[in-house]
Formats: structure tokens, C-alpha cells, sequence
């Protein structure tokens, strides 16, 4: 039997992912048929030229660019020499100007001497995946859309990111009675589509104990025994803070179950950040959840939030933490400034020096006038 041989060139142009290959100035040198396929540029269209010029055009799920140099996995690759898979769809620009959601992965390119001298991305198109995953995001907005009460002594917001298209985090807020009000803010372990799933189903739990809520910590403790049985042998948790404002006494009263505690920023900008600690929920069966008083001052904001916003490294593996995220919204002239939530996602990013911030954020803002 004869041995066949097969150039470098046909192997790839036989692979289903479109493949590109760019020098160290980012430059095009090789173009894939598959690539054509996939997005409509030829290879005589695109050798030659910079990828960053207008060819391909990535963006993420919210539109942000990712093409140039701080937020392209590409030149980040070539930059670091590490390959990288990189989690989120994107999307690309194709030749006839729509656009194609693709997973990406790229990796440095060594000559014999070990320098980098190029990079090279692949990319599958998932538009299979990303219609369920929009189906499947139309029902998790869905199920975060609560109203909001409309009370003056105790105004909400709420603001919401998903790392992915769909996210593991769950809130909610609703009244008690006329003066309190109950919330939930939980993180599920993990991302993707099963933690999106479990997400979902603490909406269930949520409307099915409800009735607890007047006890945090008894609310607490039947939430997790629920989870432990739905969890079953999968190794996951959720972390999550619930509790209670009441806006006649100007309290508030809260359950933690390994989430970050809730901050009280005052209007003199001292910060307040009242302990109350339990372990994740879903994780063991009969935990002496604890419950913690706050009083409230006129004037008062109180912030709830995922670990997303905190537990942020940077470069020199330094992580952001509540001081550090304290500190950007006094940077941000906050609560004299409304909390806007594009220009947090900014200064995170910065800090964060990544392409992207790698989990979900929920915030739950209450600003308490007690009148």
C-alpha cells in the first residue's frame, strides 16, 4: 500500500472550522476555504491585509469591539505566547455584512528559535447553539422581570450582566406588605447553560417559599434543603444573600449563605459592611442559617451584589475585592452620581485587564430616604 502524502495546506482546508493564520503585525498570510466558506471573504480579499481592518470585526454578545489590540484574543496570544479558548461566542463580520456567531480559539506561532512570530485563530460557526441559547435568554429575562416597588422611602434598582448569553444569576424583589420588602439575590456555581438551568429554577423555589420570607434564615434553610435533593451527587452550589427592608422601621434584615455581604454606603460616605455569614446553599442538609439586623440612616444606600463585581484579578494576580469596589464607585461619584452600570463595567475592565469580565454581575441597589 502506497503512502499517500497530503500537504499541511489540504489537511487544513479539509477542516470543518474556518483557520487564518496572521504575521506579527497582524497581517493575513494564510486564509483557510473553510474560513471562506464561513464568512464569504475569499482568500485573494483578505491576504495581505491587517485582520483588524475591517475584515472579520469581532464583537461580543453586547457589541463590544473586540478588534485592535486590548481586547483581541489574537494579539493577546502573540503577546503572552499562550493559546487561549476563548469562552464567549463572538461574532464576525462576513463579507456580505451580516454577521456569524463563532467560538474562537487562538495560539502563538514559533520559529525554530522559539520566537513568536505569528498567531493563529480558528473558528466554528455556532448558529445551531445560539438560537436555543437566545430562546433560552428570552426566558431568563423573562423570569427577572419583577416591578419594582414604588414606594419614596425605599427606592430599587437593579442591574444585570450576564457573562454569557445566558447567566447563573437569579433576583428578585417583592413586597411583603406595605412597609417591607423581601429580596433574593443568588449566584450559581459555575456558567453556561447548566448553571443558566438552575438559575431558572430558583425562580420556582423563590415563589414557592415565599410565604418564609418573613424569617430569612427559615426561608434560607428550605431553600438549600430543596437544592440538595434537585442537586442530587452533581458537585454545585449557589451563593446567595436574602433578607428583608422595612421601610417604616428603617431596617433591614438578612440571611448570607456564602455571597458577599451587603454594603451600606452613607451619605457622609462612611461604609458599612455588616457580616453575615452561612455556607452556600444546596451543598448539606439542615444548616442553621443566621439572621443579622442593620439600622438604616435617611439617606442611605444599600448594595447587594454577586461575587462578579468583587472577586476580580488583574495582571499582577490582585484581586479587586469590596475595598477595591467601594472605592471605584467613590471614584465614580457615587450615590451622588446614579449607578450606571456601562461606565462600572469601564472601570472594571480596566482593572481587570482582560477581554472581558469572566462572570456574571448582579446589583441590587435600595437608596432609603425614610420619609
Amino acid at each position: 500500500m502506497n503512502d499517500v502524502l497530503i500537504s499541511d495546506e489540504k489537511i487544513i482546508d479539509s477542516l470543518s472550522d474556518g483557520v487564518y493564520v496572521c504575521d506579527r503585525n497582524r497581517r493575513i498570510v494564510y486564509w483557510s476555504k473553510s474560513a471562506e466558506r464561513i464568512t464569504g471573504w475569499r482568500s485573494e480579499d483578505v491576504l495581505g491585509r491587517a485582520c483588524l481592518e475591517d475584515i472579520l470585526n469581532h464583537v461580543d454578545k453586547d457589541g463590544h469591539q473586540l478588534c485592535g489590540e486590548e481586547y483581541c484574543p489574537l494579539h493577546r496570544a502573540m503577546i503572552t505566547g499562550v493559546t487561549t479558548n476563548v469562552p464567549i461566542i463572538v461574532f464576525a463580520r462576513c463579507k456580505d455584512g451580516h454577521r456569524v456567531p463563532t467560538q474562537v480559539t487562538t495560539a502563538p506561532i514559533h520559529n525554530e528559535a522559539g520566537e513568536i512570530v505569528g498567531g493563529v485563530e480558528t473558528f466554528r460557526d455556532v448558529s445551531p447553539i445560539l438560537v436555543d441559547l437566545e430562546r433560552a435568554q428570552k426566558i431568563q429575562k423573562q423570569a427577572l422581570q419583577y416591578d419594582l416597588p414604588e414606594d419614596p422611602r425605599l427606592r430599587f434598582s437593579t442591574f444585570f450582566m450576564s457573562y454569557d448569553i445566558v447567566g447563573g444569576d437569579f433576583y428578585a424583589i417583592q413586597p411583603l406588605d406595605a412597609d417591607r420588602y423581601a429580596f433574593l439575590l443568588a449566584d450559581m456555581e459555575g456558567h453556561g447553560v447548566a448553571a443558566a438551568l438552575y438559575a431558572m429554577h430558583l425562580s420556582i423555589l423563590w415563589n414557592r417559599h415565599f410565604n418564609l420570607m418573613k424569617s430569612p434564615a427559615a426561608f434560607a434553610a428550605a431553600i438549600n434543603a430543596d437544592l440538595v435533593k434537585i442537586f442530587g451527587s452533581v458537585v454545585t452550589f449557589a451563593t446567595a444573600m436574602c433578607g428583608v427592608i422595612d421601610a417604616r422601621a428603617g431596617t433591614l434584615i438578612f440571611t448570607g449563605a456564602g455571597g458577599p455581604t451587603p454594603i451600606i454606603i452613607h451619605e457622609n460616605w462612611t461604609v458599612d459592611e455588616p457580616k453575615s455569614t452561612g455556607p452556600p446553599l444546596g451543598v448539606m442538609e439542615d444548616i442553621p442559617y443566621q439572621e443579622k439586623t442593620v439600622n438604616l440612616k435617611p439617606g442611605d444606600s444599600i448594595l447587594l451584589f454577586s461575587d462578579g463585581a468583587v472577586e476580580i484579578q488583574n495582571a499582577n494576580q490582585e484581586w479587586l475585592g469590596v475595598d477595591g469596589f467601594t472605592q471605584i464607585l467613590k471614584d465614580l461619584n457615587y450615590p451622588q452620581m446614579p449607578l450606571r452600570m456601562e461606565m462600572l463595567e469601564e472601570v472594571l475592565l480596566k482593572f481587570s485587564n482582560d477581554i472581558r469580565l469572566q462572570d456574571d454581575i448582579t446589583i441590587i441597589e435600595a437608596r432609603y430616604s425614610g420619609y
